[in-house]
């Protein structure tokens, strides 16, 4: 190949890794900042909730989410700025039911909710996820007749795009999940790792059969190091998809078919090249 070929060859493949670094930190920090959505009113004479969005369980069922209640000024004693009355706090929409009672004098504080979520974890990495109608209602005193309370959601979920939809800050709150960017491709990358592992593998093997290239023992150990780093780059997906997806139908279980059928290819070439001592 001539020598202007290469240098251009080389030029690019630097720009397109530099491109590719770039958009990758670029993606990351997008989605490594926290996002908060809320809707209605948040002046200091209405009740508000916070709820900060912590985790995802790893079967996708439930996300918890830290909530914190902030009292109206007409609940609060102005001298220690304490609850001034009785108050309960009442979340729907929950994998348990929660009902929090704060007596007088007391301060609200934080405390974790699990809310459920539907979705399809097998569409990994395009698989979204929604929560039931979520309501946070506030009761005063002994009184039954609840009043709905604006919620504010932050997002500190990381390698997830949070979207909420309301109704005006008074209840029927529903959550969207879905992978962020900078995740799916992080995803994609690790494929692209596999695919082209699986494909150096069956290079090599089919360059030593046509004898385009010398058998070399210590390749059989590079052989069982790929094959043995499948598992380990499949682990590393975020969010770790079960296994039996489509991913593993697809690509992974492939990737160790290929591996395996270059390594034996590899073996044969020992068996050929190598004629027994004696």
């Amino acid at each position: 190949m001539p020598k202007p070929v290469v240098k251009v060859g080389i030029a690019v493949f630097i720009v397109f890794f530099a491109v590719a670094y770039v958009a990758s930190v670029v993606l990351y920090a997008h989605s490594g900042a926290a996002h908060s959505q809320s809707e209605g009113p948040t002046e200091g004479d209405t009740t508000t909730v916070t709820m900060n969005v912590e985790e995802i369980q790893t079967n996708y069922t439930v996300l918890v989410a830290n909530l914190t209640v902030i009292p109206a000024t007409a609940l609060l004693d102005p001298r220690d700025h304490h609850l001034n009355e009785d108050v309960t706090l009442r979340v729907r929409s929950v994998a348990t039911p929660i009902r929090r009672t704060w007596t007088k004098g007391m301060l609200p504080g934080t405390f974790p909710v699990p809310l459920t979520l539907a979705g399809q974890i097998n569409r990994w990495p395009f698989d979204h996820y929604r929560s039931g109608p979520i309501e946070v209602e506030l009761f005063h005193g002994a009184e039954t007749a609840p009043e709905r309370v604006p919620v504010t959601f932050v997002n500190h979920l990381s390698g997830w795009d949070v979207d909420v939809s309301g109704s005006n800050g008074h209840g029927g709150y529903r959550v969207k999940l879905e992978r962020s960017s900078s995740s799916a491709a992080f995803g994609i990358v690790i494929l692209g790792v596999l695919v082209a592992i699986a494909a150096l593998g069956v290079f090599v093997a089919v360059q030593t059969v046509r004898d385009r290239r010398k058998f070399q023992p210590p390749m059989t150990t590079w052989y069982a190091a790929m094959l043995f780093a499948v598992v380990p780059l499949r682990n590393a997906l975020p969010g770790a998809p079960p296994f039996g997806g489509w991913i593993d139908i697809t690509i992974v279980v492939w990737v160790i078919v290929v591996l395996v059928i270059s390594m034996m290819l590899y073996i044969s070439c020992w068996w050929r090249h190598l004629s027994p001592e004696g």
